[in-house]
């Protein structure tokens, strides 16, 4: 491709060592389609005939169907002579049609087939991830209906704190995942700008209509600087880092599942399907699928961070550093397929709703409601703390919960206290209490699943760029 200059060949270890076929292959789908793009501009500026726009287009779609196959995406990667994906589409062409297949790289530089085919990648990585966010999302949403007013002990540092829903701690989840959603939608439509046109550094050196090209990819628009856009890989970084929220979301909540599978919390029962035993210990029932989606992180954070090196210091525009973007971009495909296992996982576990209901009912876990019954009777909070950390301590000497103490008892403590007392530290009292937006009250939190639903129904709509495939 760019052997006029030269008089030496490379040498033969360093040609093969730097070649980036062996995985840029990955973007063959994406190549065809801006290459097709790249076409149209060409029609339209008059430098391809109608008919010549034509063939080309159905030689890059047989390119395209020839190696849809394992095999044939195995014939791409392992190509002999081909240096990239841009090259090895490039021979095709001129094995399929002949010269016409040289022409289609008039107006256009590798720099800028990258960028473009990275962006398609990415944007369609995305879509895939939200697709599996939106399924991990609604496995959660149906527990938490099929919960209803089943209660669990929350925590903090580890330590019971108060009684909530059941379906409210589900729903914890369900908003990381929104979260992790809008992130990515942000990430697709900031990267979703077409560099067909920017040429190697300073802009193509025909009067293409970039346009043309821009809105057959489904882009927003072409990119406004062709030195930005050839060199800009923040994309592929705020891609991975979004994907790193996913992994450490899916990370917390793979970790309370191991917990609460372990005899000693004994919430929940893990699906046989998604376990594995011991090879020495008959009785065990071991987490994998948690397990390993807890380490999964690691995975996705050090893609992130070897970008963030790879750009770091890079001079305008173009430079061979970038080609080291790709496979950190690449080696985190997994994250859809591990939303959507985690998913059926969620949807299949089952819990001891009565153990989590006797732990959500011992341990004072009705303290704080105790104090706000205070509250309503005129006595400071912090006095109110006081008086309810008094009473605490004695019912622990005593050996009973804050609600099997007399009023006697209780009136050692203030007078304030009375027979409604006992009302207001009930269980569905101490829920209901906490009767805000966002609460576990039972009303808030049956709106608050029927608001999560309909969030969840529209975060795979609105898609960002139209799905490339070859025969766009």
């Amino acid at each position: 491709m760019w052997s006029g200059r030269f008089r030496e060949p490379l040498d033969a270890e360093f040609e093969a060592w730097q070649r980036s076929i062996v995985f840029d292959w990955r973007l063959l789908k994406q190549e065809i389609a801006a290459s097709k793009a790249h076409a149209s501009a060409l029609c339209a500026a008059g430098i391809l005939s109608e008919g010549e726009g034509a063939e080309l287009r159905a030689a890059l779609d047989a390119i395209a169907e020839a190696h849809s196959t394992d095999a044939g995406k195995a014939a791409v990667r392992d190509h002999e002579t081909a240096e990239d994906i841009h090259h090895f589409v490039e021979l095709k062409l001129a094995e399929r049609i002949g010269s016409l297949g040289l022409k289609l790289h008039t107006g256009r530089s590798r720099n800028e087939q990258i960028a473009t085919d990275l962006r398609l990648y990415v944007r369609a990585e995305i879509e895939s991830v939200v697709e599996g966010l939106a399924a991990w999302a609604g496995a959660l949403i149906a527990q938490a209906r099929n919960a209803g007013d089943a209660v669990m002990p929350s925590y903090t540092h580890l330590q019971r704190a108060e009684p909530v829903l059941q379906a409210h701690w589900l729903l914890a989840y369900v908003e990381m995942a929104l979260r992790d959603a809008t992130r990515l939608r942000d990430c697709a439509a900031r990267l979703n700008y077409c560099p067909l046109g920017s040429g190697a550094v300073a802009g193509a050196t025909l009067a293409l209509d970039r346009t043309i090209a821009a809105k057959e990819l489904g882009f927003t628009a072409p990119t406004a600087n062709s030195m930005d856009a050839t060199s800009d890989r923040d994309f592929v970084l705020e891609y991975l880092q979004a994907l790193t929220f996913v992994g450490l979301h899916l990370s917390r909540y793979a970790e309370e599942i191991t917990l609460f599978a372990t005899a000693e919390y004994g919430f929940v029962n893990l699906p046989e399907a998604f376990s594995t035993g011991s090879s020495a210990m008959p009785q065990k029932k071991n987490p994998d699928l948690t397990e390993l989606i807890r380490a999964k992180v690691g995975r996705i954070n050090g893609a992130a961070q070897a970008v963030t090196l790879e750009l770091k210091g890079l001079p305008l525009a173009y430079n061979k550093d970038m080609q080291e973007t790709q496979e950190p971009a690449f080696a985190v495909d997994f994250v859809a397929q591990m939303l959507r296992l985690v998913a059926r996982f969620t949807s299949a576990l089952t819990f001891n709703r009565e153990r989590m209901s006797e732990a959500a009912q011992t341990g004072y876990l009705n303290a704080m409601a105790a104090a706000t019954y205070l509250v309503h009777k005129g006595v400071p909070f912090r006095t109110a703390h006081e008086k309810i950390g008094n009473a605490v301590r004695f019912a622990l000497e005593k050996g009973v919960e804050l609600g099997a103490l007399t009023l006697e008892e209780l009136r050692a403590f203030g007078p304030e206290f009375d027979e409604d007392f006992f009302r207001a530290v009930t269980l569905t009292a101490t829920l209901d209490c906490h009767d805000v937006t966002g609460g576990t009250a039972r009303g808030q939190v049956r709106t608050a699943l029927d608001a999560a639903a309909k969030r969840i129904s529209e975060m795979t709509a609105n898609r960002i760029g139209e799905a490339v495939h070859a025969g766009a």
